[in-house]
């Protein structure tokens, strides 16, 4: 016959006990992770599944809201989802044995699954999601166990100082504090022992044979204004790594192979003997709205593709080149647009004057200009696959977008801002505009309806960056609507229809409302 607590009271402590239980759970599956095998956290593995399938819509809700916080989002909402289930569990095994174990168990089986479909995943994946789970289940046990001879009426621990209470707050806060140091100090132990900081810091690169030349007026010296070279702290990151990638320079190794007439494997300093250059690049995200921040430009050192798909020597036929990350991610670009002399696309391995931040793929990811970064800036690239659009498909296509995605002809407006007034008289508009591997000609800003005018343009680096504009205005007390629009230098101007990120990036002429104050 179960037993049922009689108080109240009772369904608090088991929601306790579920959660203390779902610590342990944690803990030990981090620390069988340190031990056995480092990429096999179960509550990791799960958010990148969850990142594997969430659906085209909230992804890009994700972005919106959060920004490059979304995946601390993640973690945070699985986080919850976690502390949840666990007090679940607790009241389940509460009222009836086995209940609230099947809820671990079910939780382990999930973990397990996810670790063991990951990319690079091994036998000894599986030991962390088995392990924490067995170790949770006997907790919940014998926890809630020692909580219904407490509570149990009549009992000989029912006071407030008997032995039976005694032993279940003893239990419960040994188990509780021991899964938070023994947890905390798995996962801290883990980045420290994979963190490839110090080797980035001490990695001394050759100097390039080439560098840029950045012309006089190249950058406008406007308030508000975005640089012309966006600093790597304020670079943005949208990529599908939950956690960042630690791969060593000593341990990279770049595979070609597919439809080649002879596969190549370099290695990191392979890679650099073949001879860096500098390049300016501008990077957009498919993500990025009409007058939004994903995008950014820097200085690159590089090989270029070409050369090291020269080696391979690609077969005819062959038309995509899948780019494969250390963490299996991958992504279709044309391979006419990675052997094309005139187009710059590279293996980077430094931004902005050092080695690649590893956030944004140290030690070696890819730029290729004029292509969105889903199709072409694979970071922690460790694969090239010279195939075909029609036998093989990129991580998102699948999900609803093109295999092809050229990035679009765009202007933005940096400043005056949406939410912040100015004061009336003298005032720059002023902004970016970028047209990769063709070039803006000119832009042209509307104020309330009235007549284009065009804007003042920064002398351009290169055609694969974006260029400053500005425009004067006297601006009066109110409220104003500016909207800015682009022509590249083939003549095409931007397109003024309103389109959704899916499937190749949005379209559309930026519209923003300013505010300007009173005289005096």
């Amino acid at each position: 016959m179960e037993h049922k607590t009689g108080s109240h009271g009772g369904r608090g402590w088991a929601a306790l006990a579920g959660v203390v239980s779902g610590a342990v759970f944690v803990a030990v599956a981090e620390i069988t992770a340190f031990a056995a095998a480092r990429d096999a956290s179960p509550l990791l593995a799960a958010g990148s599944f969850v990142i594997d399938i969430v659906p085209q819509w909230a992804k890009e809700l994700a972005i919106d809201l959060f920004g490059a916080n979304d995946k601390l989002f993640l973690l945070l909402t699985l986080g919850v989802g976690v502390l949840l289930a666990a007090a679940a569990a607790g009241l389940l095994e509460r009222r009836r044995r086995l209940a609230g174990v099947a809820v671990f168990a079910v939780a382990g089986a999930a973990g397990l699954a996810a670790a063991l479909t990951r990319t690079g995943a091994t036998p000894l994946s599986a030991l962390p999601s088995l392990a924490g789970t067995i170790a949770g289940c006997v907790f919940l046990t014998m926890s809630i166990a020692a909580l219904r001879r407490w509570r149990a009426p009549g009992a000989a621990g029912d006071g407030a100082s008997g032995p039976d209470r005694r032993r279940f707050l003893l239990l419960t806060a040994v188990g509780g504090v021991t899964a938070i140091v023994v947890g905390t100090g798995a996962r801290i132990g883990t980045m420290a022992t994979t963190s490839v900081a110090s080797v980035r810091k001490a990695l001394r690169l050759p100097e390039p044979l080439s560098r840029i030349t950045v012309p006089a007026g190249a950058e406008l010296d406007i308030p508000g204004l975005s640089p012309l070279f966006t600093p790597n702290a304020d670079f943005y990151r949208v990529d599908t790594a939950l956690t960042v990638p630690s791969l060593a320079p000593a341990d990279w190794r770049l595979t070609v192979d597919g439809m080649v007439g002879e596969k190549v494997e370099l290695s990191f300093d392979e890679l650099l003997r073949m001879g860096l250059r500098e390049y300016a690049v501008t990077l957009t995200c498919v993500s990025n709205q009409v007058g939004g921040d994903l995008v950014g430009t820097a200085r690159w050192l590089g090989v270029p593709v070409r050369e090291v798909l020269a080696r391979a020597k690609p077969e005819q036929g062959a038309d995509m080149v899948l780019s494969r990350s250390v963490d299996g991610f991958t992504a279709s670009t044309p391979l006419d647009a990675l052997t094309d002399p005139g187009r710059d696309a590279i293996l980077a391995v430094a931004m902005n004057g050092e080695p690649l931040p590893p956030e944004h793929g140290f030690p070696v990811r890819m730029v290729v200009p004029g292509l969105y970064g889903y199709v072409s800036a694979t970071k922690w690239l460790t694969r090239m696959t010279v195939t075909t659009f029609e036998k093989d498909q990129a991580y998102w296509t699948p999900r609803g977008y093109s295999a092809q995605a050229p990035i679009k002809l765009s202007s933005r407006i940096d400043t005056p801002r949406i939410d912040k007034e100015i004061p009336p008289g003298a005032a720059r508009i002023a902004g970016v505009a970028w047209a990769q591997t063709v070039g803006i000609a000119r832009v042209e800003v509307q104020i309330d309806g009235g007549a284009w005018q065009t804007a003042t343009l920064s002398t351009p680096v290169s055609a694969d960056t974006w260029v400053q504009w500005f425009l004067d205005w006297n601006a009066t007390s109110g409220s104003h609507t500016l909207v800015v629009r682009a022509t590249d230098r083939n003549g095409r101007m931007q397109e003024q229809e309103r389109t959704p990120i899916a499937p190749n990036g949005s379209t559309g002429w930026q519209s923003t409302v300013v505010r300007v104050g009173t005289a005096g």
